[in-house]
């Protein structure tokens, strides 16, 4: 059994890994329409987020739930286009109250889908052990500190861009919003399944 420090690091290590930057294109989209000082609401969103994949994560290991993994890969960048299409014309004459609960909402289920494309990977990990408990709790441990570092990047950027070199908040989204659902293009068509 491996120690539980060990999957906290697992954890961090692969929300953080410049190659599977898929999860990472969804943290910059879901943190495009939010400033520095929103950062309770970010953080909400980032735990809604792991909440999701954590439940995923769980039910996945204990071989409750399996979805083909061409279908989440492709699912994983349409959440991404999604949300940066939600940012730039989610305009929508309900109160401000039913957005944040709707945009948790959403985290929540788009962690689900981004906790499928972590399954595989986890389940291997597991052979053989007995008690998932501990190396779940360590792994998304790693995620949500990967995620949090990855959030501070992405709000540290914004911070930069909209107070110091003073672009337009309208512009920074739909710039971010536009670069994010470009690059979810190009992975849903690269990972289509039909």
């Amino acid at each position: 059994m491996q120690s539980f420090p060990f999957f906290i690091q697992l954890g961090f290590v692969h929300i953080s890994d410049l190659a599977s930057y898929d999860h990472i294109l969804f943290l910059v989209a879901l943190c495009a329409v939010y400033r520095i000082e929103q950062w309770r609401i970010i953080s909400i969103l980032v735990t809604a987020f792991t909440v999701g994949h954590s439940i995923t994560l769980a039910l996945a290991a204990l071989e409750t739930l399996s979805i083909p993994s061409d279908v989440i890969e492709f699912l994983i960048p349409t959440t991404i286009m999604f949300t940066a299409f939600q940012n730039v014309l989610g305009r929508s004459s309900t109160g401000r109250h039913s957005k944040m609960l709707r945009n948790y909402a959403l985290a929540l289920f788009f962690g689900f889908i981004h906790g499928m494309g972590f399954s595989n990977y986890f389940r291997a990990l597991l052979m053989g052990e007995s008690n998932i408990f501990a190396p779940l709790l360590g792994f998304n441990l790693g995620i949500e500190l990967g995620q949090l570092l990855v959030v501070l990047v992405i709000v540290g950027t914004a911070f930069l861009f909209l107070n110091v070199i003073r672009v337009r908040f309208r512009d920074w989204n739909v710039f971010v919003s536009g670069a994010a659902a470009g690059m979810a293009l190009m992975l849903m068509v690269e990972n289509r399944f039909w």
